[in-house]
């Protein structure tokens, strides 16, 4: 499908990102941005902060820019790029940005810090983080990690891991010996650690486009087990959309902007579960560094975390949300540290402005809910090519 309309990429949008977060992280919070003037072209400017590169993560944003569902709620959206060094809540919290995608945990740590943001939509509904192991290496569950060299991202990504070796037993400390892991499986296929951390629609993908030597051939499934936090019962949250939490108490004009970046925001994902090839082109139109198939890949392994969504798609889910406030509270690292050490606060999340724009798109007959979604059979090519 050709796209309608084309993102507002700026060519330095990393650099400029890299420059707010380091601002952002030295204040902790800032004072929030006045809204923007309405434009020459009659919209309303919006920034959102991505939580990492340009890739089909995000791929709902994306096209919502690409199929005009942003300009048809008279919004001028500008996707600014995430990277290693870039903490989206904390841009937010900044002032830089209107909105930013990120992960629930990390957003309540910034928050505690002082980072006034508000989760107003819970996107993705599953935990895409594994545990990956050889299939001959005997590990299933966490608690076969016991007297493993176990990866980790470390950044806070690794609370699932710790809670889920917890919940079996396990001292993370002292039972497994932890490996600081890259952001690629390489450890794992040279057989330096036993088991690596990975995204499913990522990293897991990785394993599966590399070349066995046994066989000459790629990788397979069967070649590997995984270790699944939503079986083992201590995934977390992960993408989110968040708000800036004082310009929600006192400006009526961002509330309603809210509500329409998220109505378009949706509609985006609800096109991308519906045209995932179609979604795959617009990614790699956007700029990814990964390849088509791998693309493709992310999309139906993303559209699998957020379909399909139980009350509609954005709905922060209250136990949900209370099991990832727990494991933050009481799970502890290797250092002693949890993600947080008090309750967030009541404005921590809300479904207002989600349930506003869910009726809205009810009201036009949208399948909010995704019931009958069902996944693609994607084949990988050496490389994700």
């Amino acid at each position: 499908m050709t796209p309608t309309r084309r993102p507002a990429w700026t060519a330095t949008a990393v650099g400029v990102a890299t420059a707010l977060v380091l601002s952002a992280c030295s204040s902790g919070s800032g004072d929030p941005a006045e809204p923007e003037a309405t434009g020459a072209d009659g919209l309303t400017p919006v920034k959102l902060q991505l939580q990492w590169f340009t890739q089909a993560q995000f791929a709902g944003y994306i096209a919502a820019v690409e199929q005009g569902f942003y300009e048809d709620e008279g919004l001028d959206v500008e996707i600014v790029e995430g990277g290693v060094d870039i903490v989206p809540q904390s841009v937010l919290a900044d002032g830089s940005v209107d909105y930013a995608i990120a992960w629930v945990p990390k957003a309540l740590a910034s928050r505690e810090q002082g980072a006034g943001i508000t989760d107003v939509a819970q996107i993705f509904q599953r935990s895409g983080t594994l545990q990956v192991a050889f299939a001959d290496s005997g590990i299933s569950s966490a608690a076969d990690l016991k007297g493993k060299k176990v990866g980790n991202w470390g950044f806070g990504n690794e609370f699932e891991l710790f809670a889920g070796m917890t919940e079996a037993g396990l001292d993370p400390a002292t039972d497994v010996t932890l490996v600081q892991q890259q952001f690629d499986m390489n450890a794992l296929l040279s057989g330096e650690i036993d088991a690596a951390q990975a995204m499913t629609y990522n990293e897991y993908a990785q394993v599966l486009e590399a070349e066995n030597p046994e066989t000459g051939e790629l990788y397979q499934p069967e070649d590997f087990t995984v270790v699944d936090w939503n079986d083992e019962g201590t995934a977390m949250l992960q993408d989110a959309i968040w708000a800036n939490t004082e310009r929600l108490a006192s400006d009526a004009e961002y509330e309603e902007t809210t509500v329409k970046f998220l109505k378009a925001s949706l509609e985006g994902w609800i096109w991308v579960r519906d045209n995932p090839q179609e979604a795959r082109d617009l990614v790699v139109a956007a700029g990814s560094q990964l390849g088509a198939s791998h693309q493709l890949w992310q999309v139906n392994e993303v559209n699998k975390l957020v379909w399909p969504s139980p009350g509609g798609i954005g709905i922060i889910d209250e136990s949900a949300w209370a099991r990832t406030v727990d494991i933050a509270l009481h799970t502890k690292n290797d250092q002693g540290a949890t993600v947080i050490t008090s309750e967030p606060g009541a404005d921590a999340f809300t479904n207002e402005y989600v349930d506003e724009a869910l009726a809205q798109l009810r009201d036009e007959g949208v399948d909010v809910d995704g019931t009958d979604f069902e996944a693609l059979e994607v084949t990988l090519e050496p490389g994700g090519n």
